[in-house]
């Protein structure tokens, strides 16, 4: 905790670097937070330095969990100390939605904010987009404390692949991919026509698939700017995908990207999704995206973007819009809601279900069929080509169970708090899956200010659910866990 508490006092230097800056009157305030952040880090690893540094899988569920918790907690203290956001509920609901990249708001003006504020906003996305807790992986060993069991927490999933032997230079490199995206789209953005400071922000919340932006509007902002729109595209759909394969990529070993199952998956739900969005949105919305007419392809390519832009945004939970797809007809308005659940990458910063294991259980099936037919052959599900346990199956459909189990009861409280069904429903979604705007009082070009306090807060706990993939926090609910043997 207290080596979080640093890493996160450090961050909010940077903040308050960029306030000095910027010249923005809030840099003593941000200054503040941060040493306050720094203080109470220091203090806790003082009191604990000579306790047992030997770190159990139990341990690390406990330290990721409630590192998330701390982190927000300690995250909220710019907004109360420059009163940008004064009321505590409120602060809290934007720091969660930053760490846990949901990107959902509760600000009505975002372009009132100092400079300062809102470049710390993005930075909670970043932090947490490839997980602060990777981060620590590569620190932790210098305090004689080993790194796997917290990288099992906070990363679960399917891909055994590692960049390394050791699980330390393995974060070192994800961290440089992550870095490197990240300084990429910036010069990218720049060089379309963005800002500095818009380049930056907007490149902290894609690559970390968080949607936080620094305009009112979002990305429709640029809505005239169709090169800056194709740009966060691109690196939200590099998101979206496994960090691994992009590892392999930049090595020379295309091949591993082409075959892999997931990637393949992935690249065909976003091509398929997008085209059957932009043949209703072209053909049929009854508020279209511009004055469009068939044939003409100026408008042809408007509607495509805007398409292409909502489709690869939801999917990979980022949460940015340049249009509100809850007016583009009925059909997509639930088109949209159904993509809220299906997610990024296993391995990417992205949130939802995830790509993989909607593909293993459509896999597993199709297979049933097999099985029905033959009682007594044996038919594994297969993945990248290997036989996956009976476990792994097992485990996927019974997260997946969870997951839609969290979704009504997420969805059940909102209603009971006096949100309509819409407003419940796509607020449970995108908390859950992390992904920002939902339907609604809640859709794109709302914002969830309008919740009740109850509501915020049971929005914030759903995101880190969502965020930390169910079973890390759900596990500390149960008796035994806590039980010595």
């Amino acid at each position: 905790m207290g080596l979080l508490l640093l890493f996160n006092g450090g961050f909010m230097l940077l903040a308050a670097l960029i306030s000095g800056v910027y010249d923005d009157g809030v840099t003593l305030e941000i200054s503040s937070a941060s040493l306050v952040t720094l203080l109470a880090g220091v203090v806790l690893m003082y009191f604990t330095r000579n306790h047992t540094r030997e770190l159990k899988k139990r341990d690390g569920y406990i330290i990721v969990t409630f590192g998330w918790i701390c982190m927000s907690f300690s995250g909220m203290l710019p907004y109360l100390f420059t009163q940008s956001i004064p009321d505590i509920t409120n602060a809290f609901f934007e720091t969660m939605s930053g760490y846990t990249t949901t990107g959902a708001s509760i600000l009505s003006d975002i372009e009132a904010l100092p400079e300062g504020v809102l470049f710390w906003r993005s930075l909670t996305h970043w932090i947490g987009g490839m997980g602060i807790i990777v981060l620590a992986i590569a620190i932790l060993p210098l305090l004689g404390i080993g790194g796997m069991q917290l990288f099992v927490a906070e990363a679960p999933g399917l891909s055994a692949d590692k960049l390394h032997p050791r699980i330390t230079d393995t974060a070192k490199r994800l961290w440089f991919i992550y870095f490197g995206y990240t300084i990429a789209e910036t010069i990218l953005l720049q060089l379309a026509g963005m800002s500095f400071f818009d380049a930056i922000n907007h490149a902290l919340a894609t690559l970390s698939t968080g949607g936080f932006s620094t305009k009112n509007a979002s990305v429709a902002y640029w809505n005239d700017d169709p090169i800056i729109q194709y740009i966060i595209v691109l690196f939200m759909f590099l998101a979206g995908s496994n960090f691994v394969l992009s590892y392999f990529a930049f090595k020379g070993n295309i091949q591993k990207v082409i075959k892999d199952d997931e990637f393949r998956f992935y690249f065909g739900f976003v091509a398929i999704f997008t085209i059957i969005a932009f043949l209703v949105v072209y053909y049929q919305a009854d508020v279209p995206v511009s004055d469009y007419h068939p044939m003409v392809w100026g408008e042809a390519e408007s509607a495509f973007r805007h398409t292409l832009f909502q489709v690869v945004s939801v999917i990979t939970t980022t949460g940015f819009v340049t249009a509100d797809f809850t007016t583009w007809t009925s059909f997509l308005t639930i088109f949209f809601f159904g993509l809220m659940f299906l997610g990024g990458s296993a391995g990417s910063t992205a949130g939802g279900v995830k790509v993989v294991r909607h593909m293993l259980m459509i896999k597993n099936g199709l297979l049933e069929f097999k099985r029905t037919l033959h009682p007594n052959a044996i038919i594994p599900v297969r993945y990248n080509t290997k036989s996956l346990t009976s476990e792994v199956v097992f485990n996927i459909l019974g997260f997946f169970i969870l997951y839609m189990l969290l979704f009504i009861i997420g969805a059940l409280v909102l209603g009971m708090m006096g949100l309509d069904f819409l407003s419940a429903v796509g607020g449970a979604a995108s908390s859950l899956g992390n992904v920002g705007p939902a339907l609604g009082s809640l859709s794109p070009l709302e914002n969830f200010n309008s919740l009740p306090a109850l509501g915020k807060w049971w929005c914030a706990f759903l995101m880190l659910l969502g965020r930390l993939e169910l079973f890390t926090v759900l596990i500390l609910l149960t008796p035994f866990f806590w039980r010595k043997h």
